[in-house]
């Protein structure tokens, strides 16, 4: 998207769809964005196909498919008909219009934002032979430098720096600021960094030397300190002035192209729950550049805007002057097309959405000789380094309505004199200053050149003959910058860009990232090993070490909690394999299948149609992702003597769910402090913003400032808690037909395994409470339609409780809500017992039962939910006064009124469509028993009917009276008759029905058992196992086998008894 050239504003670029990614790939995603024109996105939602939601941008880009790689490595489109949009044609659409507004004197920016892995680094930096927009706007800047006029000269700096943390970073230094550089604030200039080095370049050649330098100082950074890319911002600023020596005219811009931290961080921080909500300040940049954004736009559109949180941030400090006022700005968002991203990716567009409703108002940035003459009187650096150290992205020129000549802004800084990122303390010409910059140059070059007689010049040769160890990130473009050789006879420790220790360091036994002394790699005899220190962390292919272990050719290793390097072995052992396959996904990949963790053992084994389960390869993927982030936690909390370990755990939301279906399952972090054998539950967005505090935390203990710290704002502390443990599922079908349903139901915790047995009565009674018999069966539960129904839970125990075998000072609690209550209903807290004897009954009462609460009868289970309690925390507790009641003080249920028009069938249509099918086939395999029922019932009213007429009303004559004496010593008296025998057979069918349901309660017993089974280690148990299962599996068939032949001929007694009764009354 070129930029505007008639009415300069800011625009929200393309949506940039950039090659799916590994972990997409991995879960099995489906494509849910398409584009059918060069500016619109079209984002379908994955769970409701209709649902379509449709944006419109100035340009959007498809490369996510259609394209292969010419001779050079190039992406080009597959065939002339593709859609597929390579970096060229980013680069012709945005770069050419960055680098046009540059020269023509606007300050231009362009900002990269998008969920982390969709692309936005690869379309500012590129990859290999696919340069990004930064390299390919630089070369072109000084290919128009190269074609210029003879009476123009042009003279240019290039810096680079980070935001990680709220700390500014300057990637062309090796000088290490604690705390970072400081952003400070100029009348004319805004706001700049303080001591940011800005470098006179006379080449593209110098550029790409600088963008190299800085992306190796991110990478020994990162590998050192264990931060991750994704998590900051890179700005690099590009200062170009301009002097027109035929018209007496300077012109001066800035290009600051922004790479923005992932945005899915932004959605993270909000750990919903979270005391210390939005507490971290990694997260603090994206929040409030969002927080501009939407003001700026609100602005835009005429709405009144008090503040402009520009000061809340570094990031939108540095970016004030681009976001709105004089610089000509563009974005471009980078999306996932895959649907496991749908939240995040419609968050992104919406982004985008706002941000294309700003407007700024650039100005050309222009003066004549005379007044810069009067400006070089004020020397320099007069205000001293600080005034040099300024960067590009905060110059800021008067803002005005139309493009002018405004008052000359500061000159360009001086370069370095000592060495190449050195201040100078007095004012100099931009002659001098270049000299300087070219005497800087050479004096770096003559140093590599001196290195190189060394092993510099030899590297591609040692690549060629030593074994080594190659860095892997999760930029890809930050792996494989790091090379560590491995010398014969060497016996080398490994400090891999280990920071000097600082005051109040941590010792080198436990680190969280690599110390000094982590490990030793040694090279004898053809063979290179590895040896930790103390107790370092090092994985090898998955499996801690802690002894010598011997390296094989293409080992991947873990350095503490998350540094990752592939060892590249002698080159006897390479035979061409290339080590780049090994990314940072396939090294967690690894580590989770070490530790037993895949996508199967989470229940996403492949269905009827061979693909497996979406949304548990999605769980995976989180459960692996987060992996590093747990290890990383707990190595801080070992450091720091917090005492906490987290472990991930992997929840089912069907055990949670009243119809049992196999939802979505949810990755979660279980936290248990070792000393008090505490216990929490954290969601993972309530993690991750922890961990982000840890790392502050761990940060300011590295630098010496780990004050003390109020309990409160502790990251590794939470106020005691009941903590769920498991859920159980009663199901309510008995009830439906007026029976009474006793169980023992499991309750399985997340790992699926059994954490106790709850014993549960759920009993049909009257209004008084009593319990129903028999006679109140009934054969079809629409016969209660508008009917009253009363009926009890009763939590009698909870059995075998896990969470008290391990701490028996600890309680545990039930809580269930039935059908539309409006809050969950708690038993009665019950500590320190094993098997809790728990005892509590509540009355339900549904006074004119609709057919939803029949059918949430027939089909949904009753929840009941257990808590664990610790000491200290609070018990749970309903507001049971709230609910209404009966006069009887049963709890109603069933309150809310059907709207009118929408029947059974609309109700259920509105259900999910599979259960739905399912429930129709239930029911027209069941339409024939109810057929049966009601027929005889007919024949039953009409042979009662009969009956009655066949009775003798009364004696026509009064008989004589011997012969009344006569017929009443013939016949028995009334009492003594036998009575016509009822022809109704309901409550036989009844007992039937609830032999049925026991059975079936004990079918399913067995299949739960059939379910925890698990295969023993010994492989010589192995067939006994197998045999022991295959014994398990024939009975449970033959249970459900005689159950349905058992029914089968109950209905066909009955029926026959039907039958015949009915012959021998006619």
């Amino acid at each position: 998207m070129p930029l505007p050239q008639t009415s300069p504003k800011a625009n929200a670029g393309p949506g940039s769809i950039q090659f799916t990614g590994k972990r997409e790939k991995n879960s099995g995603s489906k494509c849910v964005i398409s584009m059918h024109s060069n500016t619109t996105t079209t984002v379908q939602d994955p769970r409701n196909p209709q649902h379509v939601k449709t944006f419109t941008f100035d340009r959007a880009y498809w490369s996510h498919s259609g394209f292969q790689q010419d001779k050079d490595g190039v992406l080009i489109p597959a065939d002339h008909s593709r859609k597929f949009a390579g970096q060229r044609d980013v680069f012709h659409d945005l770069g050419k219009g960055v680098l046009d507004s540059a020269l023509q004197g606007y300050n231009a920016t362009l900002l990269a934002y998008g969920q982390t892995g969709s692309g936005k680094s690869y379309s500012m930096l590129g990859f290999g032979a696919n340069k990004g927009i930064i390299p390919n706007v630089c070369e072109a800047l000084f290919q128009e430098i190269k074609n210029r006029g003879k009476n123009q000269e042009y003279q240019v700096t290039f810096s680079m720096l980070e935001i990680y943390n709220e700390q500014v970073r300057d990637l062309l230094s090796r000088a290490r600021t604690p705390g970072g550089l400081k952003v400070r604030e100029d009348q004319q200039r805004g706001f700049y960094v303080d001591g940011l080095q800005a470098v006179p370049c006379e080449s593209y050649a110098q550029v790409e030397r600088l963008l190299a330098q800085g992306t190796r100082a991110r990478t020994t950074a990162a590998t050192s300190a264990n931060a991750r890319s994704s998590r900051s911002h890179v700005v690099v600023t590009v200062r170009l002035q301009q002097v027109f020596l035929d018209r007496d005219l300077t012109k001066q811009s800035s290009i600051n192209l922004v790479d923005l931290a992932g945005s899915e961080r932004q959605k993270s921080s909000g750990s919903e729950g979270d005391r210390l909500k939005e507490g971290s300040r990694v997260n603090l940049s994206l929040t409030n550049l969002g927080n501009v954004i939407s003001a700026l736009a609100d602005a835009a559109m005429g709405k009144k805007v008090l503040h402009i949180p520009y000061r809340d941030s570094v990031l939108t400090k540095l970016l004030q002057s681009a976001l709105g006022g004089n610089s000509r700005t563009a974005l471009i968002v980078a999306i996932s097309p895959a649907d496991i991203c749908y939240e995040e990716t419609l968050s992104t567009l919406r982004y985008a959405e706002r941000a294309k409703k700003i407007r700024t108002r650039a100005v050309v940035n222009s003066w004549v000789p005379e007044r810069a003459r009067r400006a070089e009187d004020t020397p320099l650096l007069g205000r001293g380094s600080s005034r040099t150290a300024g960067s590009a992205s905060c110059s800021r020129a008067p803002s005005r309505a139309a493009p002018s000549r405004a008052e000359p802004p500061p000159p360009l800084p001086a370069p370095p004199a000592a060495g190449l990122h050195t201040v100078l303390s007095r004012p100099a010409t931009w002659a001098q200053q270049l000299a300087r910059a070219r005497e800087g140059w050479e004096r770096q070059c003559e140093a590599l050149a001196q290195v190189s007689r060394g092993t510099l010049a030899q590297e591609q040769r040692m690549v060629e003959t030593l074994p080594h160890l190659v860095n892997v990130n999760q930029d890809p473009q930050l792996s494989g910058v790091l090379k560590y050789f491995i010398q014969a006879g060497a016996r080398s420790p490994c400090a891999l860009g280990a920071p000097p220790p600082c005051p109040g360091a941590p010792p080198p036994s436990c680190p969280f990232r690599i110390s000094d002394r982590h490990a030793t790699f040694t090279n004898v005899d053809g063979q290179v090993t590895v040896t930790p220190h103390g107790d370092c962390q090092v994985v090898v292919n998955g499996v801690p070490v802690a002894t010598t272990t011997k390296l094989q050719h293409l080992d991947r290793l873990l350095l503490g909690a998350s540094s990752a390097f592939v060892y590249v072995g002698f080159p006897a052992e390479r035979r061409g394999e290339d080590p780049s396959p090994c990314d940072y996904d396939a090294f967690q990949l690894e580590r989770a299948a070490a530790a037993g963790v895949s996508a199967a053992s989470l229940g996403g084994a492949a269905g009827g149609d061979g693909r497996a389960d979406p949304s548990v390869l999605a769980a995976f993927q989180d459960y692996v992702g987060l992996m590093p982030l747990v290890a990383e936690a707990n190595q801080i909390s070992q450091e720091l003597g917090k005492g906490l370990k987290m472990e991930l755990k992997v929840k089912n939301l069907a055990s949670a769910d009243s119809r049992g279906c196999d939802l979505q399952k949810e990755v979660m972090v279980k936290v248990t402090q070792e000393t008090t054998r505490q216990v929490w539950i954290w969601s993972k967005a309530k993690f991750i913003n922890r961990k982000f505090l840890m790392e502050e935390l761990y940060q300011r203990f590295l630098d010496g400032e780990d004050g003390p710290m109020a309990q409160e704002d502790d990251p590794f502390w939470d106020p005691v808690e009941a903590v769920p443990l498991g859920s159980a599922l009663v199901w309510l079908q008995p009830l439906a037909y007026g029976m009474e349903c006793e169980e023992l139901a499991d309750v399985l915790n997340c790992d699926g395994l059994a954490e106790a047995v709850l014993h549960v009565h759920v009993t049909p009674c009257s209004a008084t409470g009593h319990a129903r018999g028999e006679e109140d069966v009934v054969t079809d539960p629409l016969e209660l339609l508008g009917k009253r129904i009363d009926f009890q839970i009763h939590v009698a125990r909870c059995l075998g409780t896990r969470w008290l075998k391990e701490d028996a000072r600890r309680g545990v609690q039930i809580g269930y809500r039935v059908y539309d209550l409006p809050s969950t209903l708690y038993t009665k807290a019950v500590w320190k017992s094993v098997n809790a004897q728990i005892g509590e009954t509540v009355g339900f009462a549904a006074l004119g039962a609709s057919q939803e609460f029949l059918r949430y009868l027939q089909s949904d289970a009753l929840v009941l939910d257990l808590w664990g309690l610790q000491e200290g925390c609070a018990e749970l507790r309903c507001c049971r006064p709230g609910l209404p009641v009966t006069g009887e003080g049963h709890v109603l249920v069933d309150t809310r009124e059907t709207p009118a028009g929408m029947d059974t069938a609309q109700t259920t249509a509105n259900q999910d469509p599979e259960l739905y099918v399912k429930l129709l086939e239930l029911e027209r395999e069941t339409e024939l028993l109810r057929s049966s029922n009601r027929a005889l019932r007919e024949e039953n009213a009409l042979l009662r009917g009969s009956l009655g007429k066949a009775r003798p009303g009364g004696q026509a004559h009064q008989p004589s009276g011997t012969l009344r004496m006569a017929g009443m010593m013939a016949q028995p008296p009334p009492a003594c008759r036998p009575r016509p025998r009822p022809l109704s057979h309901d409550g036989e069918f009844a007992r039937a029905l609830k032999a049925f349901y026991h059975s079936m309660r004990a079918a399913r017993g067995q299949l739960l058992r059939l379910q925890h089974c698990e295969p023993p280690e010994d492989n010589q148990m192995l067939r006994p196992f197998v045999h022991q299962q295959s014994q398990m599996l024939k009975d449970f068939g033959d249970l459900l086998d005689s159950s349905l032949w058992k029914l089968k001929n109950d209905v066909a007694l009955i029926v026959k008894k039907k039958r015949e009764g009915l012959l021998h009354i006619k």
